[in-house]
Order: C-alpha cells, then structure tokens, then sequence
C-alpha cells in the first residue's frame, strides 16, 4: 500500500486536531495488552491461523468539551493517535509495527467508550516468491490497517488511574495495490489502564439547538491510483475513475446521495488478455472492453470538515464479468474551506477489495 494514502490521511486528521483551541487540554494516556485469534474469513488463509496473536495497543487521547460545535453534537468525543505491536505467533505472518490516528465515542455515561482507528502498518514479513511464499496473505510490507474498540470505561479511580476492558477487531490490508492480498482480521479480548492528565477544559459546554438546512448540492470528483489483479506477477496498472453526484444534508450530521461513477481499471485489460488466451474455453473476446459505469446511492457522515462516506453501487455498463455487479466504496473526506475537499477511498466487491482511491472533489 502506498504510503501517501496514510500520510494523507494522517495529516488531514492532524490538521483537523489542530484547529482547535489553544487554551489546556484534559489528556489520557493508555496502554493495553490484547490476545486473540484470527478469523478465518476466507479457506485460503486456513493454513496460516496456526496460534494465538497478541500484542498491546498504546494510546493517548485528547479531550473535547465543545469549544467547536460538532464536539457537542458527537457527545464531547475525544482525539488522538495510538501505536500497535501485533505479534501473530506465526513464522510465515511475522508481526506488525502500525500507527493510527482514531477517535472514542462514549455512550452510556461515559462508560462506554468505542474507538474508530485508520493507519499505517509495517510487516515484517511479507510474501516472498522465494523465501516467503506461504503467505498469501500480505503482499507488501506497508499495509492499511484499521481497528475498532468497545470498551467499559472508567477514568480517575485513583489519584488519575483508570481501568478499560473490552473487545477489538484488527483488519491488515493492501487493498489490491499489489498481489497477493488475502489480508487478515484479528478479534481480541483486550485490557489496561489509563492516566488522566488534568487540564483547563472541565466543564462541558451546551448550545441551544438550531435547525439546519441546505440546498441540494452538486459533486465532482476525480480518482485514481494503482492496483493489479488477484493473479500474482501480473503488474501493478494506473487507474482512473470519474463522478458525478448529488447530495442534499438531512441535518448538521448526515446527507444522502445519488450518482454515477466510470471506471476506466487498466488491471482489467491485462486480465482479460490473460484469461482469454489461458482460458479458451471460457470464450473471452481479448477486444472485450475493460471500461464500467455504475451507478450508487451514498450517506455521508460529518465531523468538523471531516466526513466518512458510504456508498453502494450497482454496474449499468459491465462488458467484463470481475467479482459482481454490486460494489462498495468506503471513504474518509477532508474538506478544504466549503467547497473543495481531499478523498481516499476503499473501493471492494463485498468483502474482496478491489483498489485504494485517492482524488480531489468539489461540492458546488
């Protein structure tokens, strides 16, 4: 996975912790240790789940108490970056160095705390056609990774000391910028303690709630990156993407949308070519065209100028049979004033990831 995609990320989240006030923040600190097992959510990993994983997870959080007006509308959430060591306990997986930027959202008094991550993770051993080739399952050493978190939560016991438990989930993926990509998924029982660094901002502050409205607004977006098929040594290939869509805000939080995408996945064009001179019987015109028009509808979440979209899409155009009509795109946005915006975007069939898009936009 190309490293650009998470320093992006990285800093657009870390332009948008800035902007807040420079008035004393409440820190936490934390480290948890974790062990587990990883899922088999695919029969072509089975014989790399040999052990158990297990690891620790260090973190730090920042506090918010409502000094910007989407603080209070997500319960005061806090901000922050963690570090993860992730021992699989397997010699042909080896182990992971992964860096995060995440945000916990508490629910139940404050109790319950559940934690939304994106980074960056380091292999140390990835697939090798000479020296590595059982691991199907990471094809680079620099991989995507996210995790999600639901713990009990309880800060300042004693003299700033706090206690978490609960459960994660741990997804290590290249997203199909190059083969092999079977990527894995770790559910683990975690626990640790906390200190609270006290600071300024104690006491939370509450807005008198206004109703929010906007026209329906009008969206162009351009993508593109590199990805290859799932047939290992076929080549990395650029790819583009172009869409058109609308959307119209039901509040301060979301908005829906309509649109259509074109993909133009040069992966495809090389794929065809292969399957049609190694697949005779499969009757594959190698003049079949490697182009796709989809359409999708979409939701888009927002949180200060970031914003998370999902979106479903179906392939009015489809000359080439690959992985489904349906399609999924996952993506983190940053907006830059009111208009223009940053994206990067998890484009997949299901479960299967067909490519990480990264494009710029306009919301007019």
């Amino acid at each position: 996975m190309s490293p650009r995609v998470f320093l992006f990320f990285l800093m657009c989240a870390g332009y948008c912790f800035s902007q807040e006030s420079e008035r004393a923040h409440t820190y936490t600190f934390e480290a948890n240790q974790f062990y587990g097992s990883i899922i088999l959510h695919n029969p072509d990993i089975s014989h790399l789940i040999t052990d158990h994983p297990a690891g620790v997870v260090l973190a730090y959080n920042r506090k918010t108490f409502g000094l910007k007006e989407w603080e209070e509308w997500y319960n005061y959430p806090d901000l922050g970056g963690s570090f993860i060591y992730h021992n699989t306990n397997s010699s042909v997986l080896g182990e992971a160095y992964a860096v995060y930027a995440h945000f916990n959202f508490y629910f139940l008094k404050r109790n319950l705390q559940f934690r939304v991550a994106q980074g960056l993770a380091y292999m140390t051993n990835p697939y090798d056609r000479e020296t590595n080739f059982r691991n199907n399952a990471y094809g680079t050493r620099l991989l995507s990774s996210n995790y999600a978190m639901i713990n009990y939560h309880k800060e300042n016991i004693y003299k700033g000391l706090g206690f978490k438990a609960g459960i994660s989930i741990m997804h290590f993926s290249n997203a199909n910028v190059k083969a092999p990509n079977t990527s894995t998924n770790t559910f683990a029982f975690n626990m640790g303690l906390t200190y609270t660094l006290e600071g300024k901002d104690t006491e939370y502050i509450r807005r008198e709630k206004v109703r929010f409205t906007e026209p329906i607004k009008y969206n162009l977006v351009f993508r593109g990156g590199i990805n290859e098929s799932d047939n290992i040594g076929h080549g990395q290939y650029p790819f583009y993407i172009f869409s058109a869509y609308a959307d119209k805000r039901l509040g301060r939080k979301s908005a829906v949308q309509l649109g259509t995408d074109v993909f133009f996945s040069n992966f495809l064009k090389e794929l065809i070519r292969y399957q049609s001179i190694s697949f005779p019987e499969n009757d594959i015109d190698p003049d079949t065209d490697f182009k796709r028009v989809g359409v999708f509808v979409g939701h888009e979440l927002f949180i200060n100028k970031l914003s998370i979209e999902t979106q479903l899409g179906y392939y009015v155009y489809y000359p080439f049979d690959f992985e489904g009509k349906v399609y999924n795109r996952l993506s983190l946005k940053r907006y830059f004033g009111d208009k223009v915006f940053g994206v990067v975007s998890l484009k997949s069939h299901a479960a299967a990831a067909e490519a990480v898009e990264f494009g710029v936009g306009i919301r007019l």
